[in-house]
């Protein structure tokens, strides 16, 4: 499906940083390949694969003998909920244009589908089975890394809405907690790092569930917080060539 801009497209054009723009949209067709939001299978799958983990990492169930049991009961669901789910909806928010979404689901869909391969390798007796210790070092070092990146996505985040930045800043928040807690010697922060994930599980499933009513009835339903920016000089100027109104895809963002 194309949209060729009209005259009326061309006369409403504006002088850019000096520059008059008109024929160049006047002479563009625009092809149009509208998307659903991404980020409500990114969004859904997150909450559920975090919920799962973080709710037993918290001790709400299973006991400290039957918990690496437990953890093996969840890969599966972990691998296929926030690692294929989330991972795919990252690479569909690549469509939509949505940087910021590409990067958190497909990092934190990254993790899940790595983890669960470096389980997998273990059980199947390819590598050989680490200390508690051992495992417990280089799982907080990943949370590092996953810490850094994600308090960059809250950042940006900030030029969303306050219910992803929250998402992502109670995210950063626990995996900075866990990072803490198996890096030194103070596993104690395990629980509370499991309860802080949660609560990242649940704004998600929130967030998530606005996006999806908001598609489905074509109006919000959920508040979901826009933040309005005041845009500086340079971004004023700039008019990105592209289908104003639509889905995901025709424009920018979801």
């Amino acid at each position: 499906m194309t949209h060729a801009p009209s005259d009326m497209d061309a006369a409403a054009a504006t002088p850019t940083n000096g520059r008059d723009t008109s024929f160049w949209r006047s002479h563009t067709t625009i092809a149009l390949q509208p998307v659903a939001a991404p980020s409500i299978l990114g969004l859904f799958g997150f909450a559920a694969a975090t919920f799962m983990v973080a709710s037993n990492l918290a001790g709400w169930y299973g006991t400290t003998a039957s918990r690496a049991i437990t953890m093996f009961a969840l890969v599966p669901f972990a691998v296929f909920a926030g690692g294929v789910a989330q991972f795919l909806a990252g690479m569909w928010s690549y469509k939509a244009r949505d940087g910021l979404a590409t990067a958190m689901h497909g990092i934190w869909g990254a993790f899940w589908l790595g983890d669960g391969l470096y389980l997998l390798l273990v059980a199947g007796g390819v590598l050989l089975p680490p200390t508690a210790r051992t495992f417990e070092i280089g799982l907080g070092y990943w949370f590092i890394v996953l810490a850094a990146i994600t308090v960059v996505g809250a950042i940006a985040a900030l030029a969303k809405n306050w219910a992803l930045f929250l998402v992502l800043f109670v995210l950063a928040g626990g995996s900075i907690l866990l990072a803490i807690a198996w890096v030194t010697p103070v596993s104690w922060l395990v629980a509370p790092a499991g309860d802080v994930l949660v609560a990242s599980a649940v704004i998600a499933w929130y967030t998530a569930s606005a996006l999806m009513l908001e598609g489905v009835f074509q109006r919000p339903v959920l508040p979901v917080g826009h933040i309005q920016m005041k845009p500086r000089a340079r971004t004023a100027q700039l008019q990105p060539i592209q289908y104003e109104l639509g889905e995901p895809g025709v424009r920018a963002g979801q």
